[in-house]
C-alpha cells in the first residue's frame, strides 16, 4: 500500500524532514508513526498527502509513484485516502450531514449515492442523531467523529490520521481510536501519527518510530518506547 524508497527531505532553513527513509506499510495494516516534535512525522504525513515534495527518493502508494503525479491529477490521487486532523477542519456553515456529503460532492457522487452513504457512515460513527447539527453545537469528540465520517464516506483504501486525539479528553480519545480500529478491521489501511504514549502502549499495533528524520524502530505489536 505505502512504500518509501530512500526518501530525503530537507527544508530551506536546514531542518531535516526525513533522511534516507525506507518504509513499507502493507494493505490492511494499522501503523502508528511516533516521535517527538521534529522527528519527521509531519514531513512523512505531508509527503503522503502531496502537500510537500521529497528532495529525492520514491514514494509509492497503491503501486503509484506519487512523486511523479501531475498537479491536474492530484484530486484523483487524493480520492484514495481519507485524512483526519487534530483540529477537525469542518466547514462551520454546514451541518454534520452537509460536511460529510461535501466530501462526496467533490468526487461527483450522485445525489442518490449521497443520500444512501451519508446516513450509513454517520450511524457507523455514532452521529445518526446529530445530522442536522452545526459544528459549534458539537463537542470536540463529536466534531472529530464528523471529521472521521467525512474521511471514510468515499470508502478510501487508506486513512491517515494526524494527531487525531490531540484536542480530546482521554475517554473521547479512546472512543476515536476504537472507531479507527473498527475501520481498520473492515479492510482500510490506517496510519496514525501521534504523541499519545498511553494509546500506543495499550493498542499494541505496529510502531514506526522516527528521530531527526531517521527510522529508529519499526516493531509489530509494540508500545511507544519498546526496543
Amino acid at each position: 500500500m505505502i512504500e518509501l524508497i530512500n526518501v530525503n527531505k530537507t527544508y530551506e532553513n536546514g531542518a531535516i524532514g526525513v533522511s534516507d527513509l525506507d518504509l513499507l506499510i502493507d494493505s490492511g495494516e494499522f501503523a502508528f508513526i511516533v516521535g517527538s516534535s521534529g522527528s519527521g512525522k509531519t514531513s512523512l504525513i505531508r509527503m503522503l498527502m502531496k502537500e510537500t515534495e521529497p528532495d529525492s527518493g520514491q514514494i509509492l502508494v497503491d503501486g503509484q509513484d506519487i512523486t511523479k503525479i501531475k498537479r491536474k491529477d492530484l484530486p484523483y490521487y487524493r480520492r484514495k485516502m481519507g485524512v483526519v486532523f487534530q483540529d477537525f477542519r469542518l466547514l462551520k456553515n454546514k451541518t454534520v450531514y452537509e460536511n460529510v456529503a461535501y466530501a462526496m460532492q467533490i468526487v461527483e457522487a450522485t445525489n442518490r449515492e449521497i443520500r444512501r452513504a451519508v446516513p450509513q457512515v454517520l450511524s457507523l460513527v455514532g452521529l445518526a442523531k446529530k445530522a442536522k447539527a452545526y459544528p459549534n453545537q458539537l463537542s470536540g469528540g463529536e466534531q472529530q467523529r464528523t471529521a472521521l465520517a467525512r474521511a471514510i464516506v468515499n470508502r478510501p483504501p487508506l486513512l491517515i490520521a494526524d494527531e487525531p486525539t490531540g484536542n480530546l479528553d482521554p475517554v473521547t480519545a479512546w472512543e476515536i481510536m476504537t472507531l479507527l480500529e473498527d475501520i481498520n478491521d473492515r479492510g482500510t489501511t490506517v496510519v496514525v501519527a501521534t504523541h499519545a504514549h498511553d494509546i500506543v502502549d495499550d493498542m499494541r499495533k505496529r510502531v514506526i518510530a522516527l528521530k531527526n528524520g531517521e527510522l529508529m524502530r519499526d516493531i509489530g505489536r509494540s508500545g511507544y518506547d519498546e526496543a
